[in-house]
């Protein structure tokens, strides 16, 4: 799942500007793309299982685009190249060729089609990650990382968590890339530090969750769930698994959707898995602060709901005070503004005061997305078989230099 942190903004977690085919320079340790390939590792597993701090592991199906700055950048952020793994689920292009040139064959594990979840349990098995490391992290293929971020993670990383989130944030790019900076920026910064505080995170987002391996033999990664990472959430609060550690400074940049219709593929997926999860794991009917954290969210939408279609209406007829609509209008847009300057002075992009003029067009698309999801899951029953595919087949693109202007020394 990736990124959904509330009911109408999607962690964690595409249209009409186009992305200039070059490849991506990062400039921190000056680890290029442009450069020879990195010399792959020759020296890999010995008869010795030496504990090692941390392994990155990265399934993909298809990413040719991306997946050779994913890696490097990886490198650029801290990242031994040797701890550096990749599961390729069945690709058509030259996914295997390119992960396999950078990291050597060792390193890389090629599936038949499984799906995510499937493929990431095959590539934990396969390479050992439970007896070679103590922490594992498994980040989506488009993750491009800041310059410390591993750096972060293993300042932070200790055996009295058993799980570890970074801090989900859009390449710059398209429209839809800056509504979610807003969105992501304001969910991350203000309610996930909170539900970090209070011991209740209600989504580990893809692209930025480690997990301490010890762990790993108490979830069920069996890709029977929309969203992998919603679903393993849920398995770790259930089964009292352990505390969670919010990292803020350890920032993943992702791909967003580049058109309306990739956007609503992957929010509906969001949504459908989000709700398989509270039907599954009877979110709300438990004793954890799991409970209270998503029943929230659950309730927000109703909350807002009834606000908007019964108790406004019947306060503007009993008063006949219908300038009531436009001071609402007004305040919400004043509101709004307010946590977009603060989002776009958080992150130094000026220019996602920009968005205002669309953002409630898709903000109410995800309302009613939300609410669709909802009806497909409790009342029409759907969804209920295992997911195999990969939501981002067909999406993924080569980045430029004006989407890397935030990954930097």
């Amino acid at each position: 799942m990736s990124h959904i942190s509330s009911p109408i903004t999607p962690v964690a977690p595409r249209t009409s500007t186009r992305f200039i085919h070059r490849e991506a320079t990062f400039t921190h340790r000056q680890v290029q793309a442009t450069e020879a390939p990195i010399t792959p590792v020759k020296a890999r597993r010995s008869s010795v299982k030496a504990h090692r701090k941390l392994a990155l592991l990265l399934p993909g199906h298809n990413e040719e685009l991306i997946i050779e700055a994913t890696i490097k950048s990886a490198v650029a952020a801290g990242q031994p190249l040797a701890d550096i793994y990749v599961v390729n689920d069945a690709s058509t292009d030259k996914t295997r060729q390119i992960a396999t040139a950078l990291l050597g064959k060792s390193n890389v594990l090629n599936v038949r089609r499984s799906g995510k979840a499937l493929a990431v349990h095959k590539a934990i098995k396969k390479f050992e990650i439970e007896s070679r490391y103590d922490w594992v992290h498994v980040a989506d293929a488009d993750s491009l990382f800041s310059p410390t971020y591993f750096k972060e993670y293993r300042k932070k990383l200790s055996p009295e968590y058993a799980v570890a989130v970074g801090f989900v944030q859009s390449l710059r790019g398209n429209w839809i890339s800056t509504y979610r900076a807003i969105t992501y920026t304001y969910s991350q910064h203000f309610t996930r530090r909170i539900q970090s505080y209070l011991g209740m995170i209600s989504v580990f987002p893809g692209p930025v969750t480690c997990f301490r391996t010890d762990i790993l033999k108490h979830l069920e990664i069996n890709g029977n769930s929309m969203t992998e990472d919603f679903d393993m959430t849920l398995q770790v609060h259930r089964k009292n698994l352990g505390k969670i550690l919010y990292i803020p400074k350890a920032v993943n940049y992702t791909q967003d959707p580049q058109n309306f219709s990739d956007f609503r593929k992957q929010n509906m997926r969001w949504y459908r898995g989000f709700f398989q999860g509270v039907k599954q794991y009877n979110i709300g009917l438990g004793h954890q602060r799991i409970d209270i954290s998503i029943g929230l969210q659950v309730a927000q939408l109703f909350i807002f709901l009834i606000q908007i279609g019964i108790l406004f209406p019947y306060i503007m007829y009993r008063t006949h005070n219908w300038l009531a609509i436009p001071v609402a209008i007004a305040a919400d847009f004043t509101l709004m503004s307010i946590i977009t300057l603060m989002s776009s002075l958080a992150i130094k992009r000026w220019y996602l005061l920009g968005a205002m003029p669309y953002f409630y067009i898709l903000r109410t698309s995800e309302l009613l997305m939300y609410m669709q999801a909802f009806i497909e899951i409790f009342i029409l029953r759907r969804f209920a078989v295992a997911a195999t595919g990969w939501a981002t087949e067909g999406r993924r693109y080569k980045v430029n230099q004006a989407a890397l202007q935030d990954i930097k020394s």
